[in-house]
């Protein structure tokens, strides 16, 4: 006799929490908005053209893969390096699948400085990635930036002038730009040139940090090319 009260208030349970779900899903979804306007409108009142090594880095607000919204002065003070990536790039698979990428993040993140990887894919591409698919192949791969933005759009992509992935970028406390181009010397997608190659990132953040000039400031990007939202 109480199967239908029991099953009434079953029923009532999970449409609560499906209502739940959905407004969270709702307000992530504002605050990525949010965040997305904000940023193309800061990065649309700077410069056109994408900055040069030694030139003020470009501010900008992006959300990361759970909705947490992050600016780039925020970070004043700290050097930062900004990392475009793609799991669908063999280029980026190499250097997260064989540990390099994400013992580069970790050095770095470990001495005080802020790892931002940037996703600038656009959705409609064929390896895009949504942001809970793309925090789940980062943490497979055992990645330690401090983030992973999003950048559909391309805005951010586009300000910074990243063509490939890996490409990466280097702001130092002061906010200018003081590194740009690849991961390492050696062009290749096989995991065995990785010792044979110098890590730019890791030379450069090295003689930073140590309060030397920086030997190799401008490198060459090499990877897949950006599928950037047309």
């Amino acid at each position: 006799m109480s199967a239908a009260p029991n099953n009434a208030a079953h029923r009532s349970l999970r449409a609560a929490r499906e209502a739940r779900a959905a407004l969270s899903r709702a307000s992530r979804r504002a605050v990525m908005a949010a965040a997305m306007a904000l940023g193309a409108s800061l990065l649309m009142a700077q410069a056109q053209a994408a900055p040069a090594v030694g030139q003020k880095a470009p501010d900008f607000v992006a959300v990361d893969t759970s909705g947490q919204r992050h600016q780039l002065s925020d970070f004043a003070g700290k050097y930062v390096v900004l990392e475009w990536t793609n799991p669908g790039c063999p280029f980026v698979r190499k250097h997260y699948g064989s540990g390099n990428l994400p013992a580069t993040q970790k050095a770095a993140t470990d001495r005080g400085v802020v790892w931002l990887a940037i996703n600038s894919t656009e959705r409609a591409a064929s390896d895009y990635l949504p942001p809970d698919r793309l925090a789940a192949w980062m943490k497979e791969q055992k990645a330690a930036p401090t983030a992973v933005l999003m950048d559909e759009d391309g805005v951010l992509g586009q300000a910074y002038g990243a063509r490939t992935t890996p490409h990466l970028f280097i702001i130092d406390p002061q906010g200018t730009l003081v590194y740009a181009g690849g991961i390492d010397s050696i062009a290749s997608a096989r995991v065995d040139d990785i010792q044979h190659a110098t890590n730019y990132v890791n030379q450069a953040l090295g003689e930073a940090l140590g309060g030397k000039p920086i030997s190799a400031a401008s490198t060459k990007a090499y990877g897949c090319t950006i599928k950037y939202k047309t």
